[in-house]
């Protein structure tokens, strides 16, 4: 008699082999060592003017500086899809790519593995130093601006975008530097660095910006200066857009002397770092106004030489540090700037989780 042929009956897999959950690690398991090695190379190729200010840190602040500045840079290049903040490229799909940016953040500061090391660094630093979802939004909230074809229409709509591309950043930077998060008076002095950095990149870029379709100068500043849509590199106007900047650099003054008092109360490598990175940005933004019509000929720049004697002057200045009083507040201030930003989203839904019983 033949035997029966066994039955075989379908047994579910034990739950490790069906779904195994990826275990959260800050850096997403990745060393910290290469991540720096990585961070540093990307701040050498995309910023020099940065990479030297941010040499003067100690070790330490140093590296996590670099690790932030990895994100930032990383984020920029996806956002614009360009390299180390070369030329734009195809803007075509950028509302996919700030969808990766947001969801890449996202999992950093979880913990989880990005497979992008700049990510991954973020989440590291973001996990060392107490950096916030909300920090980090608050500047892709800059990226999508410039995704929309934004334009500012005012001088409160300029400011808000410089807070999203730099005061931002400088209130993250404060934190990696050990600025306490609850400090609202340095936070705010961070954020006028950011500012001031900002109004000197946009007054030397107007020329690049504008053959990229992007312009900054606010459009009730063009109007008043009777410049055409469209116009505002004709050579005509070259007068009219002189004195629009040398506007810009006036209110760029004010910031870059408030954020020297921030900078007293830091530690001295950290003082000495941002007093550099300060005299070098207002030096471009100075450049650009003394030359006047003259400024967009061909691109400002700040040579290895003259940036050593900005690093040199810094040094005394941080030594010295007995920054003077400025004799009015900085035009824009942080706080104002986040309440107009906030006002500006879309109301969250309410909650619809059924009340508890009482």
């Amino acid at each position: 008699m033949m035997a029966r042929p066994r039955r075989i009956v379908p047994r579910m897999l034990a739950p490790s082999r069906i779904l195994r959950a990826t275990p959260t690690q800050a850096g997403g398991g990745r060393e910290w060592d290469d991540l720096v090695d990585y961070a540093e190379q990307a701040i050498a190729k995309g910023s020099k003017s940065f990479a030297l200010a941010s040499k003067l840190f100690d070790r330490d602040t140093r590296e996590k500086v670099w690790l932030l500045y990895a994100w930032c840079r990383r984020c920029d290049d996806l956002a614009d899809n360009q390299d180390h903040g070369g030329s734009l490229g195809d803007q075509e799909g950028a509302e996919k790519r700030l969808v990766a940016i947001r969801l890449l953040t996202e999992r950093a500061l979880e913990g989880l593995p990005t497979a992008d090391p700049a990510f991954d660094a973020f989440g590291l630093v973001a996990r060392q130093c107490g950096l916030t979802r909300e920090m980090a939004e608050d500047v892709i909230m800059g990226f999508e601006l410039d995704a929309r074809d934004w334009r500012p229409r005012s001088e409160a709509d300029l400011a808000r975008y410089c807070y999203h591309v730099a005061g931002a950043v400088g209130v993250m930077m404060a934190v990696v530097m050990g600025v306490d998060r609850n400090d609202g008076w340095m936070l705010d002095r961070a954020a006028d660095l950011g500012f001031a950095f900002q109004l000197a990149n946009i007054a030397r870029d107007v020329d690049e910006d504008d053959r990229a379709d992007r312009r900054y100068l606010p459009i009730e500043w063009m109007v008043e200066e009777d410049i055409e849509p469209g116009m505002m590199m004709h050579p005509h106007h070259r007068q009219e857009l002189a004195d629009i900047v040398a506007r810009l650099i006036r209110r760029m003054e004010r910031h870059e002397a408030w954020a020297r008092m921030g900078a007293a109360r830091l530690p001295f490598r950290s003082r000495w770092a941002v007093l550099s990175a300060a005299r070098i940005y207002g030096a471009i933004g100075r450049r650009v106004a003394e030359l006047g019509k003259d400024a967009w000929n061909r691109r400002v720049v700040i040579g290895r030489a003259e940036k050593l004697r900005h690093v040199s002057a810094a040094f005394f200045e941080a030594v010295r540090n007995k920054p003077e009083e400025p004799a009015e507040p900085p035009l824009w201030s942080r706080g104002e700037v986040l309440i107009d930003i906030r006002m500006s989203q879309p109301i969250p839904p309410p909650p619809m989780d059924p009340l508890p019983d009482e």
